[in-house]
């Protein structure tokens, strides 16, 4: 929405907004849904028994067409091998190593440029991307792409835990579908044509959450979906003010990664399995966990490399997610860095759940909040901190220096001198002699899309990369 028609929104009354949510998912219902539905969902859980010899053999026949109609009938790469041929450069395309790595930054610069000349922006659906870095990507879809990629997402993100597209959920996500300095409820929006109940991730507090619940049973929804920090900050109220009378079939965490911290309180909170899954705007890349906690690709949706660099990284070593998008050839993204880092297990092998398809053993997040150590070292996912019972509801940890971190923190009534002080030790533990600044506050900040960051690092990019990078001064 453009400022003035967000104004108009803000200032409507609450059923107007809910109105225009449902005609808004009635417009979705319509992109995303046919008469063929059912049957790509039914193909899509019949490949999941598929071998490896299979989808290596789908995969291959997949990226030879969208090499080839990328380096053909898309300006972006036509002009990328019209250049490396003048320079004498004579890779062919044909074959996926020979292309460079996509960072982001190309696609914000002129995403029109990464659309076939046989496609229409006007008749595709566009989307861009939440944002997170406060610069979003345009991105544009076919309606092939679009039915393809939510018969795929409905049979591995809602069959898989026993739910459908026909059952009524609530959802915890970034929208601004109430009014941030909004004080009375309702702090959400019934969509029906999704049959969902939106609510605002930007109104969690104890004084409101009653209020949530009792919105969740009215409605009558049947499992949640939302930011991994958002189900964490309900469930936690829940359990501190001993709320029950919720119990949805499952909780699904996306978005964020999910911690372990995390998944314990909204399991005791809601009684009910949380299932992690990982998925883009710009379907270059999903995965999702399934009963037996295995998180496993979906390898229609992307051909998955993870590199260091532009060097591959052996399993069981985490590194960058670089990703072809095999869904999408209308708006082909070819060895794109999505901006997150994830680990293979060191070996491929046979989930108890009975599926074939291949699995990351974890997804650390975001690439650019990966903290860099005195000599340099790499330091992901950092959850293990907060373990133990340590008297702290959420924190948050932020690298400003190469030998200073900051570590904001909300705590309960149990934190203690010596409980901040184990945070200091496990840290020093993972990054050395460092210094640790720890400020309690009420509320770690949410970046403007209501995203919870568990880890920032402010040093700047290019110093990370060349190991130069300054000293945090002196507080």
């Amino acid at each position: 929405m453009n400022d003035t028609v967000m104004k108009l929104y803000n200032e409507s009354p609450a059923p107007v907004r809910s109105a225009v949510a449902s005609i808004r998912g009635y417009y979705l219902r319509a992109w995303r849904y046919s008469g063929d539905t059912e049957r790509l969902v039914a193909e899509a859980l019949s490949r999941e028994s598929w071998t490896q010899a299979q989808w290596t053999a789908w995969q291959d026949s997949r990226l030879g067409f969208l090499l080839r109609r990328a380096a053909n009938d898309v300006p972006y790469y036509r002009a990328l091998w019209a250049e490396r041929r003048r320079r004498g450069d004579l890779r062919s395309p044909e074959y996926l190593d020979h292309w460079p790595v996509l960072e982001k930054e190309e696609i914000r610069r002129n995403a029109r440029a990464f659309i076939a000349d046989d496609c229409s922006p006007a008749r595709m659906f566009h989307e861009h991307t939440s944002g997170t870095t406060g610069k979003p990507l345009d991105m544009w879809f076919t309606r092939e792409t679009v039915r393809n990629w939510y018969a795929v997402f409905e049979a591995r993100w809602r069959r898989w835990y026993g739910i459908s597209l026909y059952d009524r959920w609530a959802i915890l996500g970034g929208q601004l579908v109430t009014p941030v300095g909004q004080r009375t409820p309702p702090f959400w929006v019934w969509n029906a044509g999704l049959r969902q109940l939106y609510m605002s991730s930007y109104h969690l507090s104890p004084e409101f959450i009653p209020r949530y619940l009792d919105a969740m049973r009215r409605y009558g929804v049947r499992y949640v979906w939302g930011y991994s920090s958002s189900l964490f900050a309900l469930a936690d109220v829940m359990l501190r003010l001993k709320m029950t009378g919720v119990r949805p079939v499952v909780a699904v965490t996306n978005a964020e990664p999910l911690y372990a911290h995390q998944r314990e309180v909204i399991t005791a909170a809601f009684g009910c399995p949380v299932r992690e899954t990982y998925g883009m705007t710009e379907i270059a890349v999903a995965a999702g966990e399934c009963g037996h906690g295995t998180m496993h690709l979906w390898p229609e949706v992307g051909f998955v490399e993870i590199l260091e660099g532009e060097t591959a990284v052996p399993a069981g070593q985490s590194g960058d997610l670089v990703c072809t998008g095999l869904m999408n050839p209308d708006m082909p993204l070819i060895r794109y860095r999505v901006g997150d880092r994830a680990t293979r297990p060191p070996r491929e092998f046979a989930c108890a759940c009975g599926r074939l398809l291949p699995s990351l053993s974890s997804i650390e997040g975001r690439s650019d909040d990966v903290l860099r150590t005195v000599d340099g070292r790499p330091v992901g996912r950092l959850d293990t901190i907060f373990k133990g019972n340590l008297p702290v509801r959420e924190a948050q940890i932020i690298q400003d220096g190469v030998d200073h971190v900051t570590v904001l923190y909300v705590p309960t009534d149990a934190y203690t001198a010596e409980a901040g002080q184990s945070i200091v030790e496990r840290l020093r533990a993972r990054m050395g002699e460092i210094r640790v600044t720890l400020e309690p506050v009420e509320r770690i900040p949410r970046s403007a899309n209501g995203k919870f960051r568990a880890v920032v690092n402010r040093i700047p990019a290019a110093a990370r990369s060349s190991g130069s990078v300054p000293p945090a001064g002196p507080l």
